[in-house]
């Protein structure tokens, strides 16, 4: 169930919006800007089913969307770091961050991520099974509500202390620069980075796609129960804590995709990524375009984004306080966010429209007058 024919066709106006229209509008420089935007709009759309749907709020998504980004930027540094590209090296044929820190020998746990199909793989599964074990781990225990957000946000924050502790194995506060390759394809070049976008704005769709026949089906109905009445639904015989391990694994793979394809679009991944600012701001993007709207989070990804760009080039050091006042104001004045407004007062209006300008039923033969 992919929804109803308003759904599909919101859908095919994003589709055609991101694949068709700002290509056409934009430079490469802006249309790469709106790309990266995009691989958060990943993030925004599981949120919506972990947290609009199954009243699950993660402050840690940024760790998810890490994961999925360093495990493809351990792949591209890889195929940089070969042996003929590091020759004036210590130790040729590992990362130069190893070599700067006196390694000698690449880490066992560096060495799958030459194989591109085992990168793909991680880039989803890794993500999945943390946030398996630490939903199983916290909902079994019935930890959940703003318990669960606090633990969450302490996760994003030990993650980026532990990346940028190890230096010599992830690149420490740096993160993971120089990528240059994928299998030998440049992707650094404008052909590459328009290809790139288009795979981008084609995997969010899917994505968007997976998640309203998630959203529609029968789990998406045991998730707002399990919002609005968990233990109603509890003593009805349904494994709560399964429901809210799963959802939330699915939010997780869905911003280890976004992680990964933010890397090959900006070509570096760094700890900045990981932590609880960029955790809180993916909360934000969904927030403002809609937690119960799918298309609403990623509108409200792209908006957000491109207000931050716009607002912090000229007031850098006021941006954290304007997403703040942002956040709160959603919060307090549209707790549905811009996708409500336009469902609560604009799309009345077009029914309205469509309903006077829709011509009226011809009319059928003329009945016969009596003695005919």
């Amino acid at each position: 169930m992919l929804g109803t024919k308003r759904d599909m066709i919101g859908i095919l106006l994003f589709a055609v919006l991101i694949l068709v229209v700002l290509p056409l509008g934009l430079d490469l420089f802006r249309l790469n800007n709106i790309g990266k935007y995009l691989t958060y709009a990943f993030v925004a759309v599981g949120l919506v089913l972990c947290w609009g749907l199954g009243g699950v709020l993660s402050l840690g998504q940024g760790v998810f969307f890490g994961l999925g980004g360093y495990a493809m930027a351990m792949f591209l540094k890889l195929e940089a770091s070969s042996p003929e590209a590091t020759a004036i090296q210590s130790t040729p044929g590992i990362p130069d961050f190893m070599d700067w820190n006196q390694l000698t020998t690449l880490p066992w746990f560096w060495e799958p991520f030459h194989n591109l199909a085992f990168t793909i793989l991680a880039v989803v599964a890794v993500p999945t099974i943390f946030a398996f074990f630490l939903g199983a781990m916290l909902f079994r225990r019935r930890v959940g509500g703003v318990y669960f957000a606090i633990i969450t946000q302490a996760v994003a924050s030990i993650l980026t202390i532990l990346i940028i502790g190890q230096q010599g194995l992830t690149g420490g506060i740096n993160g993971i620069t120089d990528l240059r390759t994928l299998l030998g394809w440049d992707i650094r070049t404008d052909a590459a980075k328009y290809i790139l976008y288009y795979v981008n704005g084609g995997l969010l769709i899917l994505v968007i796609l997976a998640a309203q026949f998630i959203k529609n089906g029968k789990i998406g109905r045991i998730l707002v129960a399990l919002r609005d009445k968990e233990d109603r639904v509890r003593f009805t015989g349904y494994d709560v804590a399964a429901y809210k391990t799963f959802v939330f694994c699915i939010a997780a793979a869905f911003s280890g995709i976004g992680g990964a394809m933010f890397t090959l679009q900006v070509g570096f991944m760094s700890p900045s990524f990981v932590g609880i600012v960029p955790s809180i701001e993916m909360v934000v993007f969904c927030a403002l375009g809609g937690r119960l709207s799918l298309l609403g989070a990623a509108y409200g990804a792209l908006i957000v984004n491109y207000a931050k760009t716009s607002f912090s080039e000229s007031f850098p050091e006021l941006w954290l306080f304007a997403m703040g006042a942002l956040f709160i104001g959603v919060v307090v004045a549209f707790p549905t966010g811009l996708a409500g407004l336009w469902q609560q007062y604009v799309q009345p209006l077009i029914d309205r429209a469509l309903t006077r300008r829709s011509p009226t039923a011809p009319a059928g033969p003329a009945a016969p007058a009596p003695g005919e």
